[in-house]
């Protein structure tokens, strides 16, 4: 795109100074200047991003030294994607084009013209150097640091270099759990811990608050070892000295200023001739006189004050407003300390909770995001170590650029800037060497990723060090080139008013290029759904419900479904009398429970909608009627999968078709009975008989198929894709066809396709619900929540809900949480406090929380800004009347006063909309192949010795898994492994009688996990003279003169130690690891099909 010229002045700012366009991207885009970039929404933060690569890589930078992080894969590609593309286009292009991109990107015209030349052959240049700009996410950087780093530094911080990256902790919270409970129950202290807690509160409360501490746990640890996490909940005595050397603080009741007080006050109001007041007075006497001091605090306060704490009406005496503020002092003394032990309990909880947690990723070989965080952080940040990972830093990077820096959370920065920091000051400061070209780009009007940790104050801190320690500036960009006018009018209307109100801050005026559009676009206000009065509320409302035919609804359903059917209206309107492509439509809410309203009333109106976000693969009907079979094949005695796997689009089996199969059960025994032998009459429909033809193949090729050809060939023998497109309406076709696809591809995807049966894929699938995206699908209106849009852009965005209830909102205060205050620029957490209402924290974190709360409301106005400026053209914007409205103005109230009233025109309704045609499949005729003579055999097949060393193989990987040995199990372990390489039950007795007798050699069982190890690890990958190679098992451990390190191999044959290949490349596997691990002794052995350790003497030494 083209964006040289003057451009609106009051749009760019250098360092506070405004600026031309031109000036703004000659420092923007050049190299050699280290900058922070503040840009609003369709500025072209990643246009930017790119040209500086662009530029550098044009200035002879090599592509190996540019080193650019971002926060998402998806985005990673984006910048490779474009990069490329430009330096295509740009190697075809004419010499004026080459010209007007380096203009547009901040070179003078003269300049432009002198390197117009290296331009046209920069993309040449860099395919033959065969190198690639690194481009990574924050995580896939930090993993990288972590590979580098020394072996002795990560096991000190309990890491392995090949660990598995954990990408959802929601996995090991279950394990977690249960085994914290197990510790608990052990330890008398910690169970009465959990006790006290419990007593106070539910157990889902107590689970909510300690499991959220899995997500938490570094700043856990960090605040820990800083002393602050003890000191974020101080005592009432170390809060106030008022209640030093008191057990409780409710003693503080018996001071005798306070009883004299209150005595006073009682006299007082009992020599009153109101009846209110003498039986106030009577109240205060009876509770002065209660030998429970909590329970006489309690009965005073009733006595002399509302639920509120403010003194009763028509109660008036000397003394009485001092002795209210006494109460008041006492009651707060007990809130904090309440919250106090509570906080002491739960930290000493937290603490076993995630030392289990740790444990179990130890021996499982994971290692999650916080994991590479906290890696990345003490490489970079260790005195020791720092030196070190920043001269080789030095060594491969020379341009670091940083995309959304309004994502990043305080850990990130503090590793990033321990390393950055190293160059501020003259000559490099301490590092000495010439600092890297700093690009980072964002913008804190669209931080609104706090869930995740995201601290929108690390970019004032981000300025600081740029412009103090690298002598850079700071730029800032107002001006969009996506939005029409008519949308950053009401984006300034609203931010503008709301910054006047002094609930926003940091706004500036946005232009836009494109205010000489033919459309100017603008906001319109759909109809406010309206609450009914009470009385006729209450008058439609049934009394009694048969709740086996009647589906029960939430009180808001009515009015949210009439909201989903004003949107769907609308958004027919759009599509089908103003010619909006479905695909150019976008409805976005901050919860996903709204939209699925808005889906439904799309389908009943035959619009294709989709959700592109991520969304549970079991979530999806056709993928539960496929996992439903799979049950079935397995488990035939399972009745209910059965039926559904028939009742589906695979079958159409009717109910008429299944109550005479039930019936026929009851004489066979069992569904599968009844459906696999025929009866005398025959089978009663095609469906059953459909059935009955295809489910015993099936079950018969899941005893020894793996999942995912097991799957292949049900879709193909079962025509599954033909026959759900023909079930389901034109606008579910493609995500349905989506579903059942990722359906397949998770059958190789999941942990690595290691489940090699069904019957342990569907355990796997129920139990671990992956997670997919079906992406983009086409010519649908995309349905997102406000952080999925994120990035994302369309030509009509609707805007719903923005006015929900205050209990189903994100201004929710009655839950558990975890309080935490981490400024940007210090090593730990100012405050790690846990909280068991946010309604009523403890009174020394009232200041924390109102921080807490401000941040809150601060980024849902980050969030109003991001739906708002996702439109190019026109926003929309719905709302339904809440039950219970929110703590200040709603972003309805905001949007409807700058909007215009949407005029609904009449439409067909939605049952006589394009009911959908029905679907015919075309197939091509099947392939006649020519009879040909059978030939001699090329290929032996391959032998049983070679299946049945696989067969051990898997099975003593499985017997020496993460979970600890399982010597019990060999003979189920065994069968298990034959059947997953379709060996018979010879064979899977073979292996078995092979592993017992290794397994029963003490050295042999101690090296496969019958003794506690520092670390194993099965099948660890490595490369060995450019050869990838794999170790069947890499043991570190434990002996009286320090740790060793044994490479084992396993080998059925007795003496494999007399073949030179096998002893070379056991050799090999020594050298691999003694060369990561100089420092330890390295042995290497066979482990023998006749129970026997066959050590290799070392032939370096």
């Amino acid at each position: 795109m083209r964006i040289s010229g003057p451009g609106p002045q009051a749009a760019y700012r250098i360092d506070g100074r405004l600026v031309g366009r031109d000036e703004f991207y000659a420092q923007a885009c050049d190299p050699r200047r280290s900058v922070v970039v503040e840009a609003c929404a369709g500025a072209g933060k990643t246009w930017m991003l790119v040209s500086r690569i662009l530029r550098a890589l044009l200035d002879g930078v090599p592509a190996r030294e540019i080193l650019a992080i971002t926060f998402t894969k998806k985005a990673a590609a984006e910048m490779r994607g474009r990069l490329m593309e430009w330096l295509g286009d740009l190697a075809l292009a004419d010499e004026g084009a080459r010209v007007q991109a380096l203009v547009d990107r901040g070179l003078s015209p003269e300049d432009a013209r002198a390197r117009a030349g290296d331009l046209a052959g920069l993309y040449e240049r860099l395919l033959a150097s065969g190198e690639q700009v690194e481009v990574r996410t924050f995580h896939a950087w930090f993993a990288q640091l972590m590979r580098a780093a020394p072996l002795q530094w990560l096991e000190r911080l309990g890491l392995a270099p090949e660990a598995q990256l954990l990408e959802d902790t929601s996995e090991l919270q279950g394990p977690a759990w249960r085994e914290w409970l197990d510790r608990v129950h052990a330890d008398p202290a910690l169970r009465e811990d959990l006790a006290a807690l419990m007593r106070e509160h539910s157990g889902s409360r107590v689970r909510e608050w300690l499991l959220g501490l899995i997500d938490k746990r570094v700043e856990f640890a960090l605040a820990d070892a800083a002393g602050s996490l003890a000191a974020s909940v101080p005592s009432a005595a170390q809060w106030r000295p008022a209640f030093a050397g008191l057990d409780h603080p409710a003693q503080r009741l018996r001071h005798p200023a306070v009883t004299d007080t209150l005595r006073a006050v009682a006299r007082s109001l009992g020599a009153q001739d109101k009846g209110t007041a003498r039986k106030a007075a009577q109240a205060l006497e009876e509770a002065l006189s209660l030998e429970d001091d909590a329970a006489a605090l309690a009965a005073a306060r009733s006595a002399l004050l509302t639920t509120n704490g403010s003194v009763r009406k028509h109660l008036e005496a000397p003394g009485l407003e001092e002795a209210a503020a006494w109460l008041d002092e006492i009651q707060q003394g007990m809130a904090q300390e309440t919250a106090h032990r509570e906080h002491q309990r739960l930290t000493r909880l937290g603490r076993v909770l995630l030392e289990v947690y740790e444990a179990i990723k130890r021996r499982r070989g994971l290692a999650d995001m916080a994991d590479l965080e906290r890696c990345a952080l003490a490489l970079l940040g260790n005195d020791s170590l720092a030196a070190w990972m920043q001269e080789r830093l030095d060594a491969r990077v020379s341009q670091v650029l940083i995309d959304e820096f309004q994502d990043t959370n305080p850990l990130q920065w503090q590793a990033l800037s321990h390393w950055l920091s190293s160059y501020a000051g003259a000559s490099g400061g301490a590092s000495g060497q010439r600092p890297p070209g700093v690009f980072i780009v964002g913008d804190p009007k669209q931080s609104i990723y706090r869930f995740r940790r995201a601290e929108p104050r690390v970019f004032e801190a981000a300025k600081d060090l740029v412009v103090r320690g690298l002598g850079g500036s700071v730029l800032a960009c107002d001006h969009t080139r996506r939005n029409a006018a008519g949308v950053i009018d009401a984006v300034n209307a609203v931010f503008l008013a709301a910054q006047a109100e002094a609930a926003y801050s940091g706004f500036r005026a946005h232009t836009t290029e494109r205010h000489d559009d033919v459309v100017r676009g603008g906001i319109w206000a759909l109809p406010r759904v309206e609450r009914p009065e009470r009385g006729a509320r209450e008058a439609g409302e049934p009394g009694w419900r048969d709740s086996l035919s009647q589906p029960r609804h939430e009180a808001q359903e009515p009015w949210r479904a009439q909201e989903a059917r004003l949107v769907a209206d609308a958004i027919v309107q759009l599509v089908r009398g103003d010619g909006v492509a479905p695909a150019d439509i976008q409805v976005l809410a901050r919860r996903r429970a709204p939209l699925a309203g808005v889906a439904q009333a799309l389908r009943e109106r035959h619009i294709p909608c989709a959700s592109p976000e991520d969304h549970a693969l079991l979530d999806a009907l056709e993928v539960r009627d496929l996992v439903a079979l799979l049950d079935a094949l397995v488990s035939p005695g399972h009745a209910l999968s059965l039926a559904q796997a028939l009742r589906s689009p695979i079958f159409d089996a009717t109910d008429e078709d299944l109550v005479g199969l039930a019936q026929r059960a009851r004489e066979l025994g069992s569904w599968w009975a009844a459906l696999t032998h025929e009866g005398p009459g025959g089978w009663p429909s095609e469906p059953l008989r459909r059935a009955a033809r295809l489910l015993p193949a099936w079950a018969e090729a899941a005893r020894h198929l793996p999942p995912h050809d097991l799957l292949d060939r049900i879709y193909a023998d079962g025509d599954v894709l033909a026959r759900y497109a023909r079930r389901v309406p034109p606008e579910l076709r493609e995500s349905v066809r989506l579903h059942l696809e990722a359906l397949l591809a998770w059958s190789l995807e999941l942990d690595g396709g290691r489940y090699a049966s069904p019957h342990q894929f569907v355990h796997a699938l129920r139990r671990r619900s992956p997670r997919v995206s079906l992406g983009s699908v086409p010519d649908a209106v995309q349905l997102l929540t406000v952080h999925a849009a994120k990035g994302l852009e369309a030509r009509v965005v609707f805007v719903i809900d923005t006015d929900p209830d205050r209990r189903s909102s994100a201004d929710r205060h009655d839950s558990a949480t975890v309080l935490v205050d981490w400024v940007a620029d210090e090593a730990h957490p100012r405050c790690f406090a846990f909280v068991a209402s946010e309604r009523n924290v403890a009174p020394s974190l009232e200041a924390a929380m109102a921080i807490e709360r401000a941040e809150r409301a601060r980024e849902a106005m980050n969030g109003l800004y991001v739906a708002m400026t996702r439109a190019r053209e026109r926003l929309i914007v719905s709302a339904s009347a809440p039950h219970n409205g929110q703590n200040g103005p709603s972003w309805w109230s905001r949007l409807s006063a700058v909007s215009e009233a949407w005029v609904q025109r009449q439409e067909a309704s939605p049952a006589a909309q394009a009911a959908p045609g029905a679907v015919e499949v075309w197939r091509l005729p099947s392939l006649q192949r020519p009879a040909v003579s059978p030939g001699p055999v090329l290929a032996p097949e391959r032998g049983a010795g070679a299946r049945l060393g696989e067969v051990v193989h898997r099975c003593l990987e499985w017997l020496a898994g993460p979970e600890g040995p399982a010597f019990e199990r060999i003979d189920e372990l065994a069968r298990a492994a034959a059947e997953a390489h379709s060996a018979d039950d010879a064979m899977a007795r073979a292996a078995a009688q092979i592993v017992r007798r290794m397994a029963s050699d003490p050295t042999i069982g101690a090296l496969l996990g019958a003794e506690p190890v520092a670390w194993a690890g099965n099948e660890v990958p490595v490369v060995t003279d450019g050869r990838p190679g794999r170790i069947d098992r890499l043991v570190l451990q434990h002996t009286a003169d320090g740790e060793q390190w044994w490479v084992l191999d396993y080998k059925i044959e007795t003496h494999p130690d007399t073949d030179p290949a096998l002893v070379a490349q056991l050799e090999r596997y020594r050298h691999a690891i003694r060369r990561a691990d100089p420092q330890r002794l390295v042995r290497a052995a066979f482990i023998t099909g006749d129970g026997r350790l066959i050590e290799v003497i070392d032939s370096a030494k």
